[in-house]
């Protein structure tokens, strides 16, 4: 486990006061307000968040455009509002995740394919949870920690005060984090029969890329890690994906059976394969995905035109 940050007197300079109160009064919201209130919050601040990051939500459109070309303007420019909407509850959420105790934090809690994990670790393999950027990331994490273990991937702040309250808020969802550079960390905990968050869904630039399909888009930079990690830690790779519940009922953590033939040495043909599976997952609940996140950035040539010009 990476060492985690403590208190300083360096924390109090006052250049880190406006980050101080700012942690303080959403503490203090997260904590005053009842459940219904805060996603409403949430909701509310999304659409303000919209208005406000303009080049953010032309990202979200060009990429729902990229990806479903034939979807009607107007059906997309929805599902961009709803976006900003799940967007602005994510950050509630955040507070809920890392401040709620669990007596308040249980109820919201429902998860279903436990037995996936179970089987897996009695047959002493480590699980690679396959992840995906919801926006239900960190209540996620939440909800799988409060009853299991499991090793995260970790991207520390350089702002002191923000890596202290994300280090200390994400060990509650993940008691065990490393650098997301440590991949030989993340193999040694699979060979232990551990489970590895991983989530491969994003742009990692050149050097860590492959360019294979990801709905519309021929060529999107992939991460083909999934396949390594499974390999070399001898491990089941089993989707893990999170859900928001109607009618603020809470959400859903589901479990899927591990893939099968997986990984099978082919290294586009995984990496294809792992879209495909965050694909399926996406179309479920398609206002919940990170679509803010320039996805396309990186192209299989420098000198190519990019995607969000």
């Amino acid at each position: 486990m990476k060492h985690a940050p403590k208190l300083t007197l360096s924390m109090a300079h006052p250049k880190y006061w406006l980050t101080w109160i700012g942690y303080a009064i959403f503490w203090l919201v997260v904590q005053l307000l009842p459940y219904a209130v805060l996603m409403a919050l949430g909701r509310g601040l999304g659409r303000l968040m919209q208005r406000l990051l303009k080049k953010r939500s032309r990202v979200a459109e060009r990429n729902l455009e990229l990806c479903f070309p034939d979807m009607p303007q107007a059906e997309r420019d929805n599902l961009v509002t709803r976006n900003f909407e799940c967007a602005g509850m994510a950050l509630i959420e955040t507070g809920i995740a890392w401040w709620w105790p669990d007596w308040r934090t249980r109820p919201l809690c429902h998860i279903e394919g436990m037995e996936h994990l179970e089987q897996a670790s009695a047959e002493g393999q480590g699980v690679v949870l396959l992840s995906m950027h919801f926006q239900t990331l960190e209540i996620g994490g939440r909800i799988y920690a409060m009853e299991h273990e499991g090793t995260g991937f970790y991207r520390p702040n350089k702002n002191p005060i923000i890596e202290y309250f994300q280090y200390h808020g994400r060990s509650r969802g993940c008691g065990d984090l490393i650098d997301k550079r440590d991949i030989k960390g993340a193999i040694k905990r699979l060979k232990q029969g551990g489970r590895v968050w991983y989530a491969p869904d994003q742009d990692y630039g050149r050097r860590s890329s492959i360019f294979v399909p990801f709905f519309a888009v021929p060529d999107a930079p992939t991460i083909p890690a999934t396949a390594n990690l499974a390999k070399l830690g001898r491990a089941k790779v089993i989707t893990f994906v999170q859900s928001r519940l109607p009618n603020n009922k809470g959400y859903l953590l589901s479990i899927r059976p591990p893939l099968e033939n997986f990984p099978t040495g082919d290294q586009e043909a995984d990496t294809i394969r792992i879209n495909q599976v965050i694909e399926e997952e996406v179309l479920k609940q398609p206002e919940e995905y990170m679509w803010l996140h320039r996805r396309f950035k990186t192209r299989p040539e420098p000198d190519m035109p990019s995607y969000y010009t």
